[in-house]
C-alpha cells in the first residue's frame, strides 16, 4: 500500500511512499537502488531486499512516477504498492517459487545423465563413443540457457546501467564453464584422460560442462528453497490478514439484513455477528451478548464477555451469542488494520547491522570480480596450467556470491515480526533489536502499567461551604475529557450533567483544567493544584489518611479555591510479581518511577517486588531520572501506557507501551504489548533477543563463510561444482535459521529448539489500542 505521512525536512512537507521493487537478487541490488535513491536532493530512502520494498521520504513535489524512474535507471523495475486490504490468497513468493521449480526440475534431469556421462567417459576408456562431445553439448545446452535463463536477464539488465550483481557472478561463472569447455572439446580437440572416479568428480580435467550445469542447478536449487522460506516468513502476515471478516451483514433501516462486503461497511451503520462470525469492525454492541475470542487480536486465551454498551475489536470471534454492533471505526481505521500495518512496517524496517552488510554487499561484487582475475593470472604464472587457472577463477566466482548476506537480517525480522503478532507483541522495527542486546534496568510506571489502571473511587472529601455531590459532579463532568485511569475513576463515579466542557487543558503528569458550566475547574496532582493556593486543614488531614493507606488524592479547585480531595485505589495486576521476579531472575535492575504519592507507589512497588522507588515526578523528571541512569552506563527499557510516560518511552533505550495505553504511548514505543499480562514484557525481551541472536548467528556465517571461502577456492581447492553447492547451502542456512524463530516460545529462554508454544491461561484483555 501507498503511504503517505507528513515530514518536516527543512522548510519543505514531505511525504512516505513505498515502492514495490523487483529484479533484485542479493543485498548488493537493495544496496545500489538505495543508493541511487538517496542521490536525489531531498530523498531519503531505505531498501529492505527480503520484502522487495523501497520505503521513501521524499518532498512533496515529487511523484510516485519519478521515483519509479529513479529505480529503474538503476537497472531494476518499480511500481507503488497499491492500496487495499492484504489478500491472505496473494503469495508472490509461492508463485516465484514454482516457476523456479520448474527450471529446477528441468535442470536436474539432465544434469545426472550428464554427470554420469562425463565420469564415465573419464574413467572407461572403452565407453568413449564417436561424438562424446555432442552428447554432452546437448545434454548441457537447455540447462546453460533456459534453466538459467533469468540469471542472464538480470545481469544484461544491471551491466546496461553499470551495476554488478550475484547475477553477474554466476553468469560470468557459466557462461566461462560452458564456453572453455566447449573451446577444449572442439577446438583444442581435448580428450578426456584416464582418471579415477574420485578424480573425475573433484578434478576438472578442461571440462567443466557438469560444473556449469552444477551450479545452475544448485542455484536454482538454492533460489526456490528461499523463496518457500519468504513464503512462510511471511506467512504469519497472510494469516494475520485471513482473520479479517470478508463480507458482513449490515442491519438495514426498516430492520432486515443484507450481506455486503467489508470494504463497504461504513462509521454508523449497525452490522451483525452471529456464533463464530470474525466481527467487521470496531464498534459498540448496541444489543446482544456473547463470549468473544481475543486470541488472535492480543493472544489472550480467556474469552472476554460482552454485552450491551461494550465496545468489541475488528478481528476477534463471537463465540456464542448473537450481537448487533455500531461501526465506529471501519476499513484502515481498525485495530485489526493497524495491527498488521505494524507487522507490515516491522518486515520492511532495516537494522544497523543489515546496513553494514549491504554496503558490503555493494562493493563485494566488482571485489570478488578482481579476486578471480587475479586468481587466474596468478596461476598461469605460478603453474602454468590453464585447466587449473580456469578452474580456481571460476570457484571464486562462483562460492563468493554475497546472498547470504543479504538475507541475514530481513529473513530474521520477517520471521519475529510474524511470531511476535500471534504472542501478542509487536516489534516497530530494528530499534528494538538494536536496544534489546543489552538492556539490564526495566523502568516501570505504575497506574494502568504495574496495576490495572481500573480505579474506584474510595473516599470524597469537601472544604466547609460545599457540597460533596456538587464538587464530584464538576470533576467528574471535567476528567470526562480525559483519557487518564484516575479520570475514568472520577467521571465513572457521578453520571449527573455538570455542564459543558470549555476550554478543557491536559497538562501531562500534573492534571486538566477547563470550564464547566461557567466556573473554571481544576483536577489533577495536590501539588499542581494547590500551587498558590490556600488548602483547608481538614483536605490536608485527608490527603494524608488516603496516601498513608496507599490511595492516590486528587484535588480539586474551583474558581482558584480548593475544595475537594478525592481518593481512588488501584489492584496490582497478578502478573506483576511474577514479571518483576523473572525481570530480577535474570540479572536486570528494576525501578518503580511514578507520578503518583510516595506512599501508594511505595506499598505497589513492595506488592511487586521492587526495592527502587521514584515518586511525585513529572513527566521531565521521569526523562531526566532515565537519563541518569544512561549516564551510569545503564541500558534502560521503559514500560508505560499514559501521555505522561511517552517523553520516557522515547528517552529510553528500549519503550515497551502497554497496548490498551493512549494512543501517544504507543506511537513513542519501539515494543507494543497488546496483552493486559506483564509477563508479555519478558516475553517481548525475549523475542528481541531471540531474533538479535538468530540474525547474530546468520552475519556471523554469512561474513566468516566468504572470507573462508574465497582464499580456499583461490588456492584451487575447491571444485567449481561443489563450491556451487556451498553457496546455495549458505544461503539456505541463514534463511532455515531465521525460520527457526517460528518456534520461539512464550516465557522460556530461547535455544533455538523450542517446541511448538503450548497453551496456558491468561487474564482477559477488555480491549487495545493500536
Amino acid at each position: 500500500m501507498t503511504q503517505v505521512t507528513p515530514l518536516a525536512v527543512g522548510a519543505e512537507e514531505t511525504r512516505r511512499v513505498e515502492l514495490e521493487v523487483s529484479g533484485m537478487s542479493c543485498g548488493a541490488c537493495a544496496a545500489r537502488v538505495e543508493r541511487k535513491l538517496n542521490k536525489v536532493d531531498g530523498v531519503r530512502a531505505s531498501v529492505n531486499y527480503a520484502t522487495r520494498i523501497a520505503t521513501i521520504d521524499a518532498p512533496g513535489s515529487f511523484d510516485d512516477d519519478e521515483l519509479c524512474t529513479v529505480v529503474d535507471a538503476a537497472g531494476y523495475s518499480a511500481q507503488r504498492r497499491v492500496s487495499g486490504p492484504i489478500d491472505p490468497d496473494d503469495d508472490p513468493d509461492l508463485r516465484a517459487a514454482h516457476a523456479l521449480f520448474r527450471r529446477m526440475v528441468i535442470a536436474l534431469v539432465l544434469f545426472v545423465p550428464l554427470a554420469d556421462l562425463s565420469i564415465m567417459f573419464a574413467t572407461v576408456p572403452a565407453t568413449r563413443i564417436s561424438g562424446w562431445q555432442w552428447i554432452l553439448t546437448a545434454l548441457a545446452a537447455p540447462i546453460v540457457t533456459y534453466c538459467a535463463w533469468p540469471f542472464y536477464r538480470v545481469a544484461v539488465r544491471n551491466l546496461r546501467v553499470g551495476a554488478l550483481s550475484m547475477e553477474t557472478l554466476i553468469s560470468i561463472g557459466i557462461i566461462s564453464a560452458t564456453g572453455w569447455s566447449l573451446y577444449s572439446m572442439f577446438a583444442a580437440g581435448a580428450e578426456i584422460r584416464d582418471v579415477g572416479v574420485w578424480e573425475a568428480i573433484l578434478g576438472s580435467d578442461s571440462i567443466y560442462l557438469e560444473v556449469a550445469a552444477g551450479v545452475t542447478v544448485f542455484v536454482l536449487a538454492g533460489r526456490y528453497f528461499e523463496a518457500r522460506a519468504r513464503s512462510r516468513a511471511g506467512g504469519a502476515l497472510r494469516a494475520l490478514a485471513a482473520l479479517g471478516a470478508r463480507d458482513v451483514a449490515i442491519v438495514l433501516a426498516d430492520g432486515t439484513e443484507m450481506r455486503i462486503p467489508v470494504g463497504e461497511l461504513k462509521e454508523g451503520q449497525q452490522f451483525v455477528v452471529r456464533p463464530g462470525e470474525t466481527v467487521a469492525a470496531d464498534g459498540l454492541v448496541i444489543s446482544g451478548a456473547s463470549a468473544i475470542d481475543m486470541s488472535a487480536m492480543t493472544g489472550e486465551s480467556r474469552p472476554v464477555d460482552v454485552d450491551e454498551g461494550d465496545a468489541v475489536i475488528s478481528g476477534t470471534t463471537a463465540l456464542n451469542g448473537r450481537l448487533i454492533v455500531e461501526a465506529a471505526r471501519v476499513g484502515d481505521d481498525t485495530q485489526f488494520a493497524a495491527m498488521l500495518r505494524l507487522v507490515e512496517q516491522a518486515q520492511s524496517a532495516k537494522a544497523d547491522i543489515q546496513r553494514l552488510a549491504d554496503r558490503i554487499a555493494g562493493v563485494f561484487v566488482p571485489i570478488v570480480i578482481v579476486i578471480a582475475l587475479a586468481t587466474m593470472i596468478t596461476w598461469l604464472v605460478v603453474d602454468g596450467d590453464v585447466d587449473n587457472a580456469v578452474g580456481a577463477g571460476l570457484a571464486v566466482l562462483i562460492i563468493a556470491c554475497p546472498c547470504a548476506l543479504g538475507l541475514a537480517t530481513p529473513t530474521a525480522l520477517m520471521v519475529a515480526s510474524g511470531r511476535g503478532a500471534q504472542l501478542g507483541i509487536f516489534l516497530k522495527g530494528h530499534q528494538a533489536l538494536d536496544a534489546s542486546r543489552e538492556v539490564d534496568t526495566v523502568v516501570f510506571d505504575k497506574t494502568g502499567t504495574l496495576t490495572n489502571g481500573a480505579l474506584d473511587i474510595v473516599s470524597v472529601s469537601v472544604a466547609t461551604g460545599h457540597e460533596r455531590d456538587d464538587v464530584l459532579r464538576a470533576a467528574a463532568t471535567l476528567e470526562s475529557a480525559s483519557e487518564h485511569a484516575v479520570a475514568k475513576a472520577i467521571a465513572a463515579a457521578s453520571d449527573a450533567d455538570g455542564g459543558d466542557v470549555t476550554d478543557f487543558v491536559a497538562e501531562p503528569g500534573k492534571g486538566v483544567h477547563g470550564v464547566v458550566g461557567g466556573r473554571q475547574v481544576q483536577v489533577g496532582s495536590p501539588r499542581w493544584v494547590a500551587k498558590g493556593a490556600a488548602v483547608p486543614a481538614g483536605l490536608a488531614r485527608a490527603r494524608r489518611d488516603a496516601e498513608g493507606a496507599g490511595q492516590t488524592v486528587v484535588y480539586v479547585a474551583i474558581d482558584g479555591a480548593v475544595c475537594g480531595a478525592i481518593a481512588v485505589a488501584d489492584t496490582v495486576k497478578s502478573s506483576a510479581a511474577e514479571t518483576v521476579t523473572e525481570l530480577r531472575r535474570l540479572g536486570m535492575r528494576t525501578l518503580l518511577v511514578t507520578g503518583d504519592n510516595t506512599e501508594a507507589a511505595r506499598k505497589v512497588a513492595a506488592e511487586v517486588g521492587i526495592d527502587e522507588v521514584v515518586a511525585e515526578v513529572l513527566p521531565d523528571e521521569k526523562v531526566a531520572r532515565i537519563e541518569r541512569l544512561r549516564q551510569e552506563g545503564r541500558v534502560v527499557a521503559m514500560v508505560g501506557d499514559g501521555i505522561n510516560d511517552a517523553p520516557a518511552l522515547v528517552t529510553a533505550d528500549l519503550g515497551l507501551a502497554i497496548g490498551r495505553g493512549t494512543d501517544v504511548a504507543i506511537a513513542a514505543a519501539d515494543i507494543i504489548l497488546v496483552r493486559h499480562d506483564l509477563r508479555s514484557v519478558v516475553e517481548a525481551l525475549g523475542l528481541a533477543r531471540a531474533t538479535r541472536q538468530t540474525i547474530r548467528t546468520n552475519m556471523i556465517w554469512a561474513f566468516g563463510y566468504n572470507v573462508a571461502a574465497i582464499p580456499i577456492a583461490a588456492a584451487g581447492l575447491l571444485n567449481p561444482l561443489i563450491a556451487g553447492a556451498a553457496m546455495a547451502f549458505s544461503s539456505f542456512f541463514v534463511v532455515s535459521n531465521s525460520l527457526r524463530l517460528r518456534r520461539f516460545a512464550a516465557g522460556r529462554e530461547w535455544t533455538g529448539n523450542e517446541p511448538a508454544d503450548q497453551p496456558r491461561s491468561r487474564e482477559s484483555s477488555v480491549s487495545i489500542r493500536l
